[in-house]
């Protein structure tokens, strides 16, 4: 092997733990709590005010496709009833 390889199995050996890490960790876990209620809360709002305004630019958008789908046929209505006005 050289010292590259040598140096790998060295740094990855398997170390046991110190006295007492366990405790600690399973200590450290407890300790820190999940996100606050008022936290959830906030982000629940946040989430359904996003929702909200999503669903109503949405609604405009399909609002605007149908009003040029108006005006597209009022025009060519008139410019009809134009050309047959002009003959």
């Amino acid at each position: 092997m050289d010292d590259l390889e040598q140096q790998l199995r060295r740094a990855f050996e398997r170390e046991e733990a110190p006295p007492g890490f366990a405790d600690r960790v399973i200590e450290r876990t407890r300790a820190r709590r999940s996100m606050p209620r008022w936290m959830a809360a906030a982000a629940a709002v946040l989430v359904l005010a996003g929702a909200g305004y999503g669903y109503r630019w949405r609604q405009g958008q399909e609002a605007k496709r149908e009003v040029l789908l108006a005006f597209r046929i009022t025009s060519t209505t008139l410019n009809h009833i134009h050309t047959q006005v002009s003959r």
